[in-house]
């Protein structure tokens, strides 16, 4: 029976400036790396049983991925599908902004030039529905807060107020059941 562990990147400059990421390709803080290190030991000493590592590939979520390959030895590969959804004309702008909230609970917008909720959660349902195929198999996703809340969602049922609140801190890990 396998599992699903699923953590977000290390913390980046716009974490810490409280901007929107999204598909815009910004690296980790010195911090960052050091919580990814920090995750590979947890990882290494603890009782995972990760086979793969499949990450983002944007750079935060790659360069956390491939800390912890390093210090676990455990297989890592790019899985395009883990990409962060595209805000479009929202990114590098305010997290806490009033308008990106409001327009943010409406599951089909674009956000200008972006990808729609909708867009994001089939990519990730189909990615998570691949892997539950490989019943024995353990994985390890290095992806996003975004991602983050379309996999909760996946194995939870949640309000479009809890899905829109639904977040988890760099490097925190989340596990879910695959069977």
């Amino acid at each position: 029976m396998g599992k699903l562990y699923f953590t977000r990147h290390g913390q980046t400059v716009w974490n810490v400036e409280n901007k929107i990421c999204g598909a815009t390709d910004i690296e980790l803080t010195e911090l960052g790396h050091r919580q990814a290190i920090e995750l590979g030991e947890i990882i290494r000493d603890g009782d995972y049983g990760i086979d793969e590592i499949l990450c983002s590939p944007l750079v935060r979520a790659k360069d956390t991925a491939e800390h912890i390959a390093e210090v676990t030895g455990i297989p890592m590969r790019v899985e395009d599908r883990l990409k962060e959804q595209s805000f479009g004309k929202y990114e590098g702008t305010a997290r806490n902004g009033e308008i990106f909230k409001k327009d943010k609970s409406n599951f089909i917008n674009h956000y200008g030039n972006g990808e729609t909720m909708l867009h994001l959660c089939q990519r990730i349902y189909n990615l998570l529905d691949d892997l539950k195929k490989e019943e024995d198999k353990t994985y390890l996703l290095v992806a996003h807060n975004g991602i983050s809340r379309v996999i909760e969602s996946y194995f939870n049922d949640m309000t479009n107020e809890e899905f829109a609140a639904f977040g988890i801190k760099n490097c925190e890990v989340k596990v879910y059941d695959l069977s």
